[in-house]
């Protein structure tokens, strides 16, 4: 009872006292974790852009509100760029890691003032250009604000314009950034490299390991598979527009309209023009412009001042003497548009070419056009070697009608795709380092180089909708013969020992002669059957025998007696990994002879492909390792080894093109190989040991 009074006394005592002392303590702790989780929130769902901060804003490029860095003399300086660099020896895979989206992560430094030793700024402002450029990388999927995550770094340090650069002060900027590391995984952005005299074709600040997406790269200069070859964005193209007139026939069958060209190559235009007359306009820089017109918007022929960019398709003023007489539309009546390098490779003009949907012709030797490492150029443009500039007429008169308006319909959608802005440059720079990164998940040759028009309209191949299983699993091997016999028996040996093969069918050509007795054939493991055929023909081994039960065939000619099993079992996994594409070993090539105007059959050993033999092949592209010749084959019975092969395959490819209307072969560089083919390691841990070998 006592206890319980003295409790019941203290206790009603207690409670409004501890309410009293603690009620201002949990207020204050409450508003804390508050106010915490609201700006946890705002940081995580505010967007990070550039074009959201003051500092990166279009109105305001100046860098005079930023933090300020002194650049002492003595500071140091990157090495010059690095010609040796690639992917696997520069840049740090690691950082990038996995990633669901397989996507690169892209950090841009802040932005800051950079002063040398005396005040001077090193740069005043950050270009409108650059700035586009930037915010659109921060506005992109690229994009992160984490240092930690990056894959990627871009300074903020704008080098666009080397004429606009103190090129040492600005090497100096480049070294001070916090995650610089000899410029490894780091990017630049460069359009108009070098300076008088010479006008070197690459950025001339050091940089050391630094990426460089440029803008006007030679092949002395471009690092394969590292460096970006990006076009010189072309702003007054961009400010006009010029609406898409679709292909077809016009007026003008070559038109030239650069300025400042030299005067070597001016000379042989106005002897193309002297020679063919209206059908080439040849337009320079106008020299009797009244006051306050700006030059660079006219061009002139003669007494004639047209407007440009217009002029490459709009409907657009004609001046002459200062009086309004006509209206004219050049480029849109233009079927081939010269781009000729000036003091830089690289040249604004061909981005306003492909807006006009005028097919340029590229006239400057050892340039490395723009995204070439993903766009199809031979499918949009005409390149001609400069020592060949007196035969462009001629020349370009051998392309096909149809083919031209193809190229033309090309042009128009690079530039709409890739040329039209910085934005489209940027991430079509940024899309092309990913796919090295992580190649597996890399965009396809037809997504990058195919219009819309034509992904929506191609039809998808029935063999990735199977209607039905196949009978049987594996592949059917058609051997073709004629009475080379003891090859036949060799290639027959030498298939049956592949563990895929299902069955095994020779088409026995010769209707003069029997096939060899049962007894003598050799005994393999797998069905065999010899069907007779009624005529002498090598499509014979493309005819749908009821024999064949299973999806994959491989067509084998009976000489073909260098292939391994392995060789030919690995060929048929890269099958069921493109069942659609033709996968095979023997590859040859198109290449257009300029001294006949016409296409040419090439078999000699190169990085390119465009077709697959049938005589071994799995009905995509293995590279060859070995040479497919006949060794038992003399000049009478061996089709290769006659002299008139290569030109009657010529005349093939020839007809091919003109039947089609244009050259649909397609060249990649594709070369599939097997884990550990090369590796030095122990035969047994290989799944294909005998692979490669002579």
């Amino acid at each position: 009872m006592c206890a319980s009074a003295k409790y019941n006394t203290r206790g009603p005592a207690l409670i409004p006292r501890m309410k009293t002392k603690h009620r201002i303590y949990y207020i204050t702790l409450f508003s804390i974790v508050l106010l915490g989780l609201i700006a946890t929130g705002i940081f995580q769902f505010w967007p990070h852009s550039i074009e959201s901060s003051n500092d990166w804003t279009i109105e305001k490029r100046s860098v005079h509100d930023v933090p300020v860095v002194k650049l002492p003399a003595d500071s140091p300086i990157p090495e010059r760029g690095d010609l040796s660099c690639r992917m696997h020896t520069c840049f740090d895979v690691y950082r990038c890691g996995f990633n669901p989206k397989n996507k690169i992560k892209v950090y841009i430094y802040s932005l800051k003032k950079y002063v040398d030793e005396y005040g001077t700024s090193v740069s005043n402002t950050i270009s409108r250009e650059y700035n586009e450029l930037l915010t659109a990388i921060s506005d992109s999927e690229f994009y992160t604000d984490d240092v930690n995550r990056a894959c990627l770094f871009v300074p903020s340090i704008d080098v666009l314009n080397q004429n606009a650069l103190r090129i040492k002060e600005t090497a100096q900027a480049l070294a001070q950034l916090s995650r610089w590391d000899r410029g490894t995984n780091h990017l630049l952005f460069n359009m108009l490299p070098g300076g008088p005299p010479d006008y070197n074709t690459a950025l001339d600040v050091p940089r050391d390991r630094a990426l460089l997406a440029g803008g006007g790269f030679s092949t002395w200069t471009y690092r394969q598979g590292y460096d970006v070859s990006i076009p010189v964005y072309s702003p007054l193209s961009a400010e006009v527009d010029l609406p898409d007139r679709g292909p077809g026939p016009r007026r003008y069958f070559i038109l030239s309209s650069q300025m400042s060209l030299h005067p070597e190559y001016r000379s042989e235009l106005e002897a193309l023009q002297a020679e063919n007359g209206e059908s080439v306009l040849i337009l320079d820089k106008c020299t009797n412009l009244s006051d306050g017109v700006p030059a660079v918007r006219k061009r002139c022929h003669k007494n004639q001042v047209f407007d440009y960019p217009q002029v490459l398709q709009s409907w657009v003023s004609l001046w002459w003497k200062k009086i309004r007489l006509a209206s004219y539309s050049l480029y849109s009546e233009s079927t081939f548009c010269v781009v000729l390098r000036g003091a830089r490779l690289g040249q604004a003009v061909l981005s306003d070419v492909l807006q006009a949907g005028c097919v340029p012709v590229i006239i400057a030797d050892s340039y490395i056009l723009p995204f070439s490492e993903v766009l199809d150029w031979k499918r949009a443009s005409v390149v001609i070697p400069e020592e060949k500039m007196p035969e462009m007429y001629s020349i370009l008169q051998s392309v096909p009608q149809r083919q031209i308006e193809e190229m033309q319909r090309q042009a128009r959608w690079f530039w709409e795709a890739y040329f039209r802005s910085m934005k489209a440059i940027a991430l079509a720079t940024l899309q092309i380092i990913n796919d090295r990164i992580y190649p597996y998940a890399a965009i396809s040759y037809e997504d990058w180089n195919d219009p819309p028009a034509v992904k929506w309209s191609s039809v998808s191949n029935p063999l990735f909708l199977p209607l039905i299983p196949p009978q049987s699993q594996g592949f059917t091997a058609i051997v073709l013969t004629y009475d080379r016999v003891e090859s036949l028996f060799r290639v027959i040996t030498e298939v049956s020992k592949v563990p895929s093969l299902s069955k095994l069918l020779v088409v026995w050509n010769n209707q003069n002669k029997n096939p060899p007795e049962e007894s003598l054939w050799p005994k393999i493991r797998v069905p065999l059957k010899v069907v007779r055929t009624a005529e002498n023909k090598l499509s014979n081994r493309f005819f749908p025998y009821d024999e064949i039960e299973t999806e994959a065939v491989l067509a084998i000619d009976d000489d073909i007696i260098m292939l391994t099993s392995d060789e030919l079992q690995f060929g048929y996994e890269v099958w069921r990994e493109f069942p659609d594409r033709l996968v095979g070993y023997p590859g040859r090539l198109h290449l257009w002879d300029h001294e006949m105007n016409k296409w040419k059959y090439e078999s000699e050993w190169t990085n390119e492909v465009s077709m697959v033999l049938t005589g071994a092949a799995f009905y995509h592209k293995v590279t060859p390792r070995k040479k497919f010749k006949c060794p038992e084959c003399t000049a009478i019975d061996g089709l290769s080894l006659d002299q008139t092969h290569m030109v009657e395959r010529s005349e093939c490819i020839n007809k091919f093109a003109s039947v089609f209307g244009t050259m649909p072969l397609k060249v990649v560089e594709h070369r599939a190989d097997p884990v550990l083919y090369k590796d030095d390691f122990p035969e047994k841990l290989k799944s294909f040991p005998n692979i490669g070998s002579l």
